[in-house]
């Protein structure tokens, strides 16, 4: 039985799903991400998802595994909750702007932006080694700044399909001087409500497989834990590293997808000239 747009339901895709679970839950508590930028990719290269389908049903994963990673990092006091909730509130709303977006901004110019972004954050990554004693103090200013960065963190997850984590934890370590640790539980935390309302959306347009997230998000929860004991261990230069590296491979694998767009429309180009000339 074939599942819809997904692949063959047998002893292999189960055991995929898990595979994909278990690497992107020990990189969403070691990061303070979601993980879908692990999940989408490979259940499209795995499972012969397509992008749609494998961004919802990586965004019902995040789910769970983000409500595990809250929990490991509640339990050492790094979650900021109500600068998540400010967050997760802009972060929503956000959402809706990006979608609504999406089909007037080109694609690509968006990715390279990305791009862009990205590299900025990695060389500040080298630069600023934030402390593990600061914390997130609350002020209207800082309400006001941490809804602006959740609105603009709903647009681009809106119009790319990226998980929060990339842009809200770097932000809240360099934006807000928060330490590394509270910036990634106050990122999971964000991503929960924005998950869940996001899958809300697009189970009722059927972009999103269900059996295929529940066993792709069990499997995360078993290593999300284990991965935000890691981050408790490595101090924060060693972990600024790590998030750097992982940064680096999110913006390659932007930048090959931005050149094998461009390419495949200059190739779509120069076929309809030929047939534009015979008229």
């Amino acid at each position: 039985m074939m599942g819809e747009r997904g692949a063959r339901r047998s002893a292999r895709f189960y055991l995929a799903c898990a595979g994909v679970g278990l690497a992107a839950g020990l990189l969403s508590g070691l990061f303070g991400v979601g993980g879908g930028t692990v999940i989408v990719p490979l259940l499209v290269l795995l499972l012969g998802f397509d992008q749609r389908l494998a961004a919802g049903t990586s965004l019902a994963a995040i789910v769970p595994t983000a409500s595990v990673g809250v929990i490991s990092y509640a339990l050492t006091g790094s979650v900021a909750w109500i600068p998540a909730i400010i967050l997760a509130a802009g972060a929503v709303i956000g959402a809706q702007i990006g979608s609504w977006l999406l089909a007037k901004i080109p694609q690509n110019a968006l990715r390279w932006g990305f791009v862009a972004f990205l590299v900025a954050v990695i060389v500040m990554l080298f630069i600023v080694v934030p402390s593990r004693d600061a914390v997130l103090e609350l002020s209207w200013g800082v309400g006001i700044g941490l809804a602006g960065l959740g609105l603009f963190t709903g647009i681009m997850a809106g119009l790319l399909g990226v998980g929060g984590g990339v842009i809200v934890v770097p932000a809240l370590m360099f934006l807000f001087g928060t330490s590394d640790l509270i910036a990634k539980g106050t990122s999971l935390l964000m991503m929960i409500p924005t998950a869940i309302s996001g899958t809300v959306g697009n189970a009722r347009r059927r972009n999103v497989d269900l059996l295929a997230a529940l066993v792709v998000g069990l499997a995360a929860c078993m290593t999300t834990a284990v991965g935000a004991w890691i981050a408790t261990l490595l101090n924060p230069l060693t972990a600024n590293v790590l998030f750097a590296a992982f940064l680096t491979f999110i913006a390659s694998q932007m930048a090959v997808r931005a050149v094998k767009t461009h390419r495949a429309a200059r190739a779509a180009k120069r076929a309809a000239q030929p047939a534009e000339g015979q008229r």
